[in-house]
């Protein structure tokens, strides 16, 4: 049989974190075995990455290494960072150092190991192009997903579902999109492989105010000690992040159904008063090390590296002698020049509807509690949605800490036979 006429119960889009836990949660779950369930991700990458463009050496993880991508549905899994470190050798040594954030570096060797593990699953360097509907005397029962290779092959494949997971997309501001193309202009996304093959630059400005605009400072002040390096930012100073024990617990995976289970109005004032916790903030360590770096220039004399707090960007203008800023700040507007501008300016999630055009006319309104899109009735087929449901399930949505207990819902939902499921005590979004 040909793999363009290959039929699946389930089909991964995307293979990053999220839809890895789910590869993680039907490789566990007994009922997927007996059933037989046939199920594979495609992935535009040729091999498994995880934010590659930011696994800057001295950089940690905000998050406790216990929500992996099993340990808080199953913690006699295989699959937990903690039997990745006996694994590796490092279980004892990591003991020792006394600590639940490890380096991102190692996070992404751990989700990298994990990923090893579903290569006859995972169809690296395919392009998902485009998904249809496969019409069932009306009824759209099963859709087709097309996809394409590097070499420009398209292939076809047919599933009942789709569980949609393909990442965020880059923020570009609106006065940097004429410079696309433009290697003097580097998103956050791909920081790393840009800056190793350039020059070292005299200026240096760093868009934003965030936990990634401060680490890129941070690397940047030592990668180019002799570089002029600026960080541009809206806020008034840099922002500690509330990782306090009574906030982080809105961070737990119970919590989704306190916030989805809240009025439209009353869960966006809810997100919002926590924004806080994700957004525009920065550790405090970070804080602490950029300010005590600025501190050493007063004592020197010799200060390159600077923050620009409380400064709009009103114009952008590329020249041949670098790239001019127009700040609009406290003393008025200014003029700066810059040989290279980094922007921190973080991630739309919405690229899912860009996907899923031609099934448009038999998606409906909202997500149920399950990660389920709403569709029309005429529709049969599940859609299922990762790391895009910010607005109907909180905060936690785009972040790793729901990962493992997400995924159970989700594999929950797929094999059960009922079109409409809903959890006990939870109204559907789409009624």
């Amino acid at each position: 049989m040909s793999i363009e006429t290959l039929e699946y119960d389930v089909i991964g889009l995307g293979f990053g974190p999220a839809n890895l836990a789910i590869a993680v949660a039907l490789d566990e779950d007994r009922r997927v075995r007996e059933h037989g369930l046939r199920y594979c991700f495609l992935e535009k990458k040729p091999a498994f990455a995880w934010h590659g463009g930011m696994l800057l050496d001295d950089s940690r993880m905000q998050i406790s290494f216990l929500k992996d991508l099993a340990t808080l549905r199953n913690p006699a899994s295989p699959y937990t960072f903690v039997n990745y470190l006996h694994q590796k050798r490092r279980l004892e040594a990591f003991i020792n150092i006394s600590t639940f954030t490890p380096s991102r570096l190692e996070y992404n060797d751990y989700l990298t190991w994990a990923a090893s593990h579903f290569t006859d699953r995972v169809h690296y360097g395919e392009e998902v192009i485009g998904v249809e509907p496969v019409l069932d005397g009306g009824e759209v029962t099963r859709v087709k997903v097309i996809s394409r290779l590097a070499d420009g092959r398209t292939r076809a494949r047919i599933t009942r579902n789709l569980v949609v997971s393909i990442g965020g997309e880059p923020v570009i501001p609106d006065a940097f999109r004429p410079l696309r193309g433009d290697e003097r202009v580097i998103h956050s996304s791909n920081y790393l492989e840009c800056i190793h093959g350039c020059a070292e630059p005299k200026r240096i400005a760093v868009i934003g105010s965030g936990q990634s605009a401060a680490e890129i400072f941070s690397d940047l002040c030592g990668r180019f000690p002799t570089s002029e390096v600026s960080m541009v930012m809206r806020s008034q100073a840099l922002r500690p992040a509330d990782d306090s024990p009574f906030i982080n617990e809105i961070f737990d995976p119970a919590y989704t159904d306190v916030v989805y289970g809240q009025a439209p109005e009353e869960r966006e004032a809810f997100i919002q008063a926590n924004a806080q916790t994700n957004y525009s903030v920065v550790n405090l360590d970070l804080i602490e090390s950029i300010y005590h770096r600025l501190y050493l220039q007063k004592v020197t004399g010799h200060a390159p590296h600077n923050l620009l707090p409380q400064r709009s960007i009103e114009a952008v203008q590329p020249g041949a002698e670098g790239i001019r800023l127009t700040l609009q700040g406290p003393e008025g507007r200014e003029d700066r020049l810059f040989d290279a501008v980094v922007l921190a300016t973080g991630y739309r999630r919405d690229g899912y509807k860009r996907l899923l055009e031609g099934l448009q006319q038999h998606l409906g309104d909202g997500v149920e509690r399950d990660y389920r899109l709403c569709c029309e009735p005429q529709m049969s087929a599940g859609i299922y949605l990762q790391g895009c449901c910010e607005a109907s399930h909180g905060l936690s949505d785009t972040l790793l800490s729901v990962l493992a207990v997400r995924s159970q819902e989700v594999v929950d939902a797929l094999m059960d036979d009922r079109r409409h499921r809903q959890t006990a005590g939870v109204a559907s979004a789409c009624a």
